[in-house]
């Protein structure tokens, strides 16, 4: 047992067989897992990842780093920092992509992206997230690699960048509290957005 836990690799593929045990265990009420279901299944496994790690950056790294002594920064801005921003900007790219792909299989998508009742929430919710995914790709990304010395640049240029990932960061973080309101508000037909409507 102690083999699946010391690699990451053995411990998801687990629980992957664990979900297929369940399955088998459960098929009756498993067996019409249609495709839409296994997209939105992915979309909510990728956005956990992203969300979660955008608020690790912000609860814990970035209020963390003044207090940790500048001998041992070096550990968070080369190993952790650059390995967390790897999956932090994929885990958005794919959760955008699966959110795409469940809109159209489930033949919302245009509604959707419209603001069209009885779509609108879903529609404001995906509007926030293309805006959060663009700015982890093109705003935050870009000066992260300054910052943390992936792209070499001038000292002053490297704080700049620094404050302004931060910023965009904390951006980010403020329409995460809406986006995932407005996503969990349509999937349970919940009245208030019949009320604006």
């Amino acid at each position: 047992m102690a083999s699946i836990f010391t690699s990451l690799g053995r411990t998801v593929f687990a629980g992957f067989v664990l979900l297929f045990i369940i399955i088998l265990a459960f098929g009756n009420n498993f067996a019409s897992a249609e495709l839409p279901f296994i997209f939105r299944w992915l979309h909510v496994m990728c956005g956990v990842m992203w969300i979660g790690l955008l608020w690790y950056f912000n609860f814990v790294q970035i209020p963390s780093m003044p207090k940790i002594p500048d001998e041992q920064k070096p550990a968070i801005s080369k190993v952790i920092a650059p390995a967390a921003l790897f999956w932090f900007r994929y885990a958005a790219l794919f959760t955008v992509l699966t959110g795409l792909i469940v809109a159209a299989l489930s033949g919302y998508l245009h509604q959707a992206f419209t603001l069209q009742a009885p779509f609108r929430a879903i529609g404001l919710g995906m509007w926030i997230a293309l805006i959060m995914a663009f700015n982890v790709w093109f705003i935050i990304w870009p000066n992260q690699k300054r910052a943390l010395g992936i792209v070499t640049v001038e000292a002053d240029v490297k704080a700049k960048s620094a404050r302004v990932a931060m910023l965009t960061s904390r951006l980010n973080t403020l329409l995460s509290v809406p986006m995932l309101f407005l996503m969990s508000a349509q999937s349970h037909n919940t009245s208030w957005f019949v009320i604006v409507s």
